[in-house]
C-alpha cells in the first residue's frame, strides 16, 4: 500500500465556491477510490496567493516537508491545479510523488475503464494532460540530439521529441476512437428506429444514479458508495406502470473541476444525454454541498451543448439519510414542484410519484389523432401497436380505424418507417 497525504489548498483572497471542509472530504473520497492507496492524513492549507514556484510559501513548504517525512508519505494528492514547475519543485523538495486533482481523476478513470471505448477515451485524456507537463527535473529532457528526420531533427530536444511522439499516439487513438464512435452512432440510429423515448440519468458522481438504474430496470450495474464506481454508459428498456415503454440510460458521474481533457474525451459517451427525450438529474439531497454539485452538473451539461428545451426532472435521492424533520420538509417541498421528485433509490420511497412524473412529462407534447389503415398496411399497424400509441381500434370492411396518442417524434418516425 502506498501511503498518501491529501492537501486541499484554499485561497483566502478568493475563496473557492466550494466550502473547504466538504471539498477536502471529496478529495479524500477520490483518493480512496484509487486502489493501493492508504490515506494517512488530510488537511486544508490556506494560501494568500499561490507561490509561482512551489504553490505554498517557503515556511509552509518546509513545515509540510517535516510532516510528510514523519508520516513516511510516498504520495501527496493536491486537490487543485498544480503547474508542471510547481510539481517538479515540490517533488524535489519533499522527495515524494505529486498528483494534482486532474492527475488523480485520470488515474481513477484509467483504473475503472472497462470497455474499449472507455479505455481509448482515458488514454487520449491522459496523453493530452501529459503533453502539457513535459517539464521534469531529469537532465535528459534538456539534451539535444541530431539524426535523420524520422529519428529527430538536428537540435531537437528530448522534450520536443517526446511531445511529437505523444501527438502521433493521439492521432492513432483518435482514429481508433472514431471507429468506435461510428459503431455507437449506428447503435443510436438503430435505437432511433425503435419509437421509445430515451430517459437519461445524469448527476454528480456518487449521487446514486446506478442504484436508481438498478431498481428501475432490475439490472446489476456496479453500485458502490464510491466516486466514479461506474464509467461506461448502460442502457435498458423498461415498462412504466402506466404501460409506456422507455429506454433508460445511465451515464458517467460528473464532478466539480472535471478535467477539460475528460469532458472532451468522454463527449462520445455523454452524447447519449444529447439525444435524450427526458433528463433525470439525480442529486444526493443529503450531501452538504448538494446545491454546489447541482451547479457543477448544470455547467458541464451546458458545456456539452444539452438543449435547454429538453425537459429535466430533479430527482432528490438519498432522502432516507435525512433526519426526520429534514426528510418531511424536503418531501413537502418536492411535492409542491412539478419538476422535482424526492426518492430513496435504496428503499424505493417516492418511486410511485417518480414514475407518474416521468409518464406525464413524456406525454405532455402528445396529441390524439384518428387514422385509417388498409388491410395491406399490416406493417404500419404493427409498428403503432409496438410503439404503444394505440388507444383504441375498430375493424371495418376495408381496414382498421385507430385512435392513436403520440408525440411529434413518434409521428415523424412512423412516417420514416412506413413512407
Amino acid at each position: 500500500m502506498t501511503r498518501a497525504w491529501v492537501i486541499h489548498p484554499e485561497l483566502t483572497s478568493d475563496r473557492d465556491r466550494r466550502d473547504a471542509g466538504p471539498a477536502l472530504e471529496e478529495a479524500v473520497s477520490l483518493a480512496a477510490a484509487l486502489p493501493g492507496l492508504e490515506v494517512a492524513g488530510a488537511e486544508i492549507v490556506r494560501l494568500a496567493k499561490p507561490h509561482p514556484g512551489h504553490l505554498f510559501g517557503t515556511g509552509k513548504t518546509e513545515e509540510l516537508a517535516e510532516r510528510l517525512k514523519a508520516h513516511e508519505i510516498e504520495l501527496v494528492l493536491i486537490d487543485g491545479p498544480v503547474s508542471p514547475v510547481q510539481q517538479r519543485n515540490l517533488e524535489k523538495e519533499w522527495k515524494v510523488k505529486i498528483l494534482d486533482r486532474t492527475g488523480l481523476i485520470l488515474e481513477i478513470f484509467s483504473d475503472r475503464a472497462a470497455t474499449r471505448e472507455g479505455v481509448l477515451q482515458v488514454e487520449m485524456a491522459a496523453l493530452t494532460y501529459q503533453r502539457t507537463r513535459l517539464v521534469r527535473a531529469w537532465t535528459h529532457l534538456e539534451r539535444q540530439r541530431g539524426g535523420l528526420g524520422f529519428v529527430g531533427g538536428p537540435g531537437e530536444t528530448q522534450i520536443e521529441a517526446d511531445r511529437r511522439a505523444i501527438d502521433e499516439q493521439l492521432v492513432r487513438l483518435r482514429r481508433q476512437l472514431a471507429k468506435v464512435v461510428k459503431t455507437r452512432e449506428l447503435h443510436r440510429a438503430a435505437r432511433a428506429k425503435v419509437p421509445f423515448p430515451v430517459v437519461a440519468l445524469v448527476g454528480y458522481t456518487n449521487a446514486g444514479k446506478s442504484t436508481l438504474f438498478n431498481r428501475m430496470t432490475g439490472a446489476e450495474v456496479l453500485a458502490k458508495d464510491m466516486l466514479f464506481a461506474t464509467l461506461d454508459p448502460t442502457m435498458r428498456s423498461i415498462d412504466l406502470p402506466g404501460g409506456r415503454q422507455v429506454i433508460l440510460s445511465d451515464t458517467v458521474g460528473f464532478i466539480s473541476d472535471l478535467p477539460t481533457q475528460l469532458v472532451a474525451a468522454f463527449r462520445a459517451t455523454l452524447e447519449e444525454v444529447l439525444g435524450a427525450d427526458l433528463i433525470l438529474h439525480v442529486r444526493d439531497i443529503s450531501h452538504p454541498g448538494t446545491e454546489e454539485q447541482a451547479e457543477d452538473v448544470a455547467a458541464i451539461m451546458a458545456a456539452l451543448g444539452v438543449d435547454e428545451s429538453v425537459p429535466q426532472i430533479e430527482v432528490w435521492n438519498k432522502i432516507d439519510r435525512l433526519a426526520p424533520m429534514d426528510h418531511d420538509a424536503r418531501m413537502t417541498e418536492a411535492a409542491r414542484r412539478d419538476d422535482v421528485v424526492a426518492i430513496s433509490a435504496l428503499t424505493g420511497e417516492g418511486f410511485d410519484r417518480l414514475y407518474d412524473v416521468i409518464d406525464s412529462c413524456l406525454a405532455e407534447d402528445a396529441v390524439e389523432e384518428r387514422m385509417t389503415l388498409a388491410f395491406a398496411e399490416g406493417k404500419a399497424r404493427a409498428w403503432l401497436h409496438d410503439a404503444g400509441v394505440v388507444q383504441g381500434e375498430t375493424q371495418g370492411d376495408e381496414g382498421w380505424t385507430l385512435d392513436v396518442r403520440w408525440t411529434p417524434k413518434q409521428r415523424a418516425q412512423f412516417g420514416k418507417e412506413t413512407g
